[in-house]
């Protein structure tokens, strides 16, 4: 498959531009997130698709009280992960870009310029955020720092693309290619599925710089040792196991 035609909203004056927020026990963070997302400095209109993956911190009950028009708030019944939560919010997408935002404040909406902007000037179908190519970012983790470049190195040497940082939370997409990929995936093997098939179907793919601050595990943060040995199982099996 060839890079897709532009989708028709990115010809509007001032397309619309879906950000999708999977959530679970965020309920520190989550009204700060979206007002961010808010006040992102782009000149588009937005959408906010929220998913609540069945928290049960409050988190359900701040989102149950949003009262915006421009703020969908979607639940799910049970547990089921962050993919799982991004094929939920798909299904409402309307705008012709997908954005992913995490809502644990560990990505900064002000990247969202950089971000877009390859796929506004028509360059990209999909672009990733890098953690390691000059951004700011909070010194944390050099274990998680040498794990994820070998998932990454890994991720590569299947998709012959030469990627920084796969698993980056960080990804925008144009919703035609995305809602054009199947996405298996219920949990974090979102990253590795979604590499594995825009390389296979041929997507333009490019990498911008991100600022990132990490959050310790007494702050909150859910990702261990067990997510990075599942990923190299992602891997391999979307991109082996086809």
């Amino acid at each position: 498959m060839g890079a897709p035609a532009i989708h028709e909203t990115l010809r509007a004056d001032k397309p619309l531009l879906s950000v999708v927020i999977p959530t679970y026990n965020e309920k520190a963070s989550i009204l700060t997130v979206i007002a961010r997302v808010k006040d992102a400095p782009i000149n588009l209109r937005r959408e906010i698709i929220v998913v609540d993956d069945c928290s049960t911190d409050g988190t359900r009950e701040l989102l149950g009280r949003i009262d915006d028009a421009a703020v969908h708030v979607l639940f799910h019944e049970r547990n089921r992960g962050k993919g799982a939560a991004i094929r939920t919010a798909l299904e409402h997408a309307a705008g012709g870009i997908v954005m992913i935002q995490d809502a644990d404040l560990e990505y900064d909406p002000a990247d969202y310029p950089a971000m877009l902007k390859p796929i506004l000037d028509d360059r990209a179908d999909a672009v990733f955020g890098t953690r390691f190519l000059g951004g700011t970012h909070r010194v944390l983790y050099y274990r998680h720092y040498i794990g994820n470049r070998i998932i990454t190195a890994l991720s590569n040497l299947f998709t012959n693309l030469n990627l920084t940082d796969m698993e980056v939370g960080y990804k925008a997409f144009r919703t035609c290619v995305l809602k054009g990929i199947t996405i298996k995936s219920n949990r974090f093997g979102f990253e590795p599925e979604i590499t594995a098939k825009l390389a296979r179907a041929g997507c333009r793919i490019y990498e911008v710089p991100i600022s990132y601050s990490g959050r310790t595990y007494s702050e909150g943060k859910k990702i261990g040792w067990r997510d990075g040995l599942a990923a190299v199982w992602w891997v391999l099996r979307y991109n082996l196991f086809r």
